[in-house]
């Protein structure tokens, strides 16, 4: 493998180790060991508000469009190398968006809570719903008009991606992707910090050390394209 090709893939790995944990935690919970992370038989499931909960109802919304802006970028350009890292960031994140959704399903939790406001649980709790789970930290910064959550793309965005073909498309991606992972560095963090199930916690974490990496890739994946990411 070349020298370009391992230093694609690291990202990637970065957060292997937190999926398989994140996994075996999930497993042992459906078979009833509270020990191992995730609640089982004898713990208590985290709240409706929790940062737990948040953190997988947002993070799934937010990698989801992650992954769609990727499969678009694939089909926007020939050029391998974001292709290649495109893939990476489609096959991660939808794997661990549905280990997010499994753990609310697990739960007992919805998917989606009408009157909760996206990343309301990286402040002080839900406008008043607050469980004790959280800590009152890392409050989230507003979004750009247009914008679910900080780092997320604009429908306005999105369509001119998808309007794109061959450099301006892979500037544009990356562009976007830089956004997003910020985005998503600063709600992974939150978790890392706020939630309570371990399992959640080292996943989160795993996110944060992958990101932050793809983060400086993607920076010299720009620069190599006479571009920069936004500022």
């Amino acid at each position: 493998m070349s020298r370009t090709s391992r230093t694609y893939w690291a990202p990637g790995a970065a957060v292997a180790a937190a999926l398989v944990f994140a996994v075996g935690a999930t497993v042992a919970a459906a078979s009833g060991d509270g020990a191992a992370g995730a609640p089982g038989a004898g713990a208590r499931a985290p709240g409706l508000y929790s940062p737990d909960a948040g953190f997988a109802r947002d993070m799934a919304v937010h990698h989801q469009q992650a992954v769609e802006m990727s499969f678009v970028v694939r089909d926007r350009t020939q050029d391998e190398a974001v292709r290649a890292f495109a893939y990476d960031i489609a096959n991660t994140q939808a794997n661990q968006r549905g280990m997010l959704l499994g753990w609310l399903d697990l739960w007992g939790l919805p998917k989606v809570v009408a009157d909760e406001p996206p990343m309301s649980w990286m402040g002080t709790g839900h406008s008043g719903h607050g469980d004790g789970h959280g800590t009152g930290t890392g409050a989230a910064q507003d979004p750009k008009p247009g914008a679910l959550m900080p780092g997320m793309a604009t429908k306005e965005e999105l369509a001119r991606l998808a309007a794109l073909d061959g450099r301006d498309a892979e500037v544009l991606y990356l562009q976007l992707m830089t956004d997003h992972h910020k985005g998503g560095v600063a709600m992974a963090r939150g978790c890392a910090a706020q939630c309570a199930t371990p399992a959640e916690k080292a996943l989160a974490q795993g996110m944060v050390e992958a990101q932050e990496s793809e983060l400086k890739l993607m920076s010299d994946m720009l620069a190599r394209r006479g571009a920069a990411p936004r500022a």
